[in-house]
């Protein structure tokens, strides 16, 4: 039997604004999902307070060995994936501090496998592969807040005495009655009626960016504006490594190119050495003594 709570689901209602979007040209339909996606920013704006709360609690966690997971179907959990890959380059995270689940795992990353996201069972044992642990923190993402998988990963996470988080885009959803923590950027219907890929897709991208970023910069990973942790991992980051080498030390590229290539390529180490006049393994003492924190040991 078909559940009736899609009528009421705001991630379900059509959109007065948009009733006549297959008569409108080109240009005029590019004007609405324009005009539709400018009230975005807004709603993420509105559970910023919940999202400072839930960075200061999550950093604290890292801080004493735990992960944080993503874990989400469909749309929902490949913007968990994007998010988590994406901390490895640019902040030096190894690749199992920030992890993300997706309903129907690498497969289901560029092949819709949307039927995985109906098992709650499921959802509990891709999260429990990980061994998850109290110390860890679990951030369910699903725009309707009500996929099966992502509920059972949750409750799963309560029970182990995680950190538990809920990403959706909808209010008094039944993830948002599952976890410690819920973030509901409310951006009202789609421009076209249930594709959660659109303005609830960019209100989540724009809450994961924010706090995973705002987790690796109270983690020391960025000073001033700068990623100092990051991975130079090919020709363009090491050339970036070596920009931000010359603009926080004032050296030129000759220099920084040294003082990388004494440190592997490792930014905040090689400013260290720079900066003190040390050996490499000094610098990472210093570093480790300050939290990981540049500011702290050059300044």
């Amino acid at each position: 039997m078909m559940s009736q709570d899609w009528v009421t689901r705001i991630t379900e209602k059509r959109n007065p604004a948009t009733m006549e979007l297959d008569q409108l040209d080109t240009g005029q339909i590019l004007q609405v999902i324009n005009e539709e996606d400018a009230g975005i920013t807004t709603a993420v704006a509105e559970v910023m307070p919940t999202i400072e709360i839930v960075v200061d609690k999550i950093v604290n966690r890292m801080k004493k060995g735990g992960r944080l997971f993503y874990i989400g179907a469909g749309t929902s959990g490949r913007l968990g994936i994007l998010d988590a890959v994406e901390c490895v380059p640019t902040f030096s995270v190894a690749p199992d501090r920030v992890i993300g689940i997706l309903a129907g795992g690498r497969d289901a990353i560029f092949a819709a496998q949307e039927n995985i996201e109906d098992s709650k069972e499921q959802g509990s044992k891709d999260l429990m592969a990980y061994d998850l642990k109290a110390k860890d923190t679990v951030l369910g993402i699903a725009a309707s807040g009500k996929t099966p998988y992502v509920l059972g990963a949750v409750t799963t996470a309560h029970e182990i005495g995680a950190l538990v988080i809920g990403l959706a885009c909808t209010k008094d959803s039944p993830l948002e009655k599952s976890v410690s923590w819920a973030i509901t950027p409310i951006v009202g219907p789609e421009v076209v009626t249930g594709s959660t890929r659109m303005k609830a897709g960019t209100a989540q991208k724009m809450v994961l960016n924010m706090i995973s970023t705002t987790v690796m910069i109270k983690l020391g990973k960025v000073y001033s504006n700068l990623m100092v942790d990051l991975k130079a991992s090919n020709q363009k980051l090491r050339e970036r490594s070596e920009r931000i080498f010359m603009t926080v030390t004032g050296a030129d590229q000759q220099i920084a190119a040294d003082y990388l290539g004494r440190a592997d390529y490792s930014v905040k180490e090689a400013i260290v050495m720079f900066a003190k006049g040390c050996t490499l393994e000094r610098a990472e003492e210093l570093l480790k003594e300050n939290d990981e924190f540049l500011r702290r040991v050059i300044e």
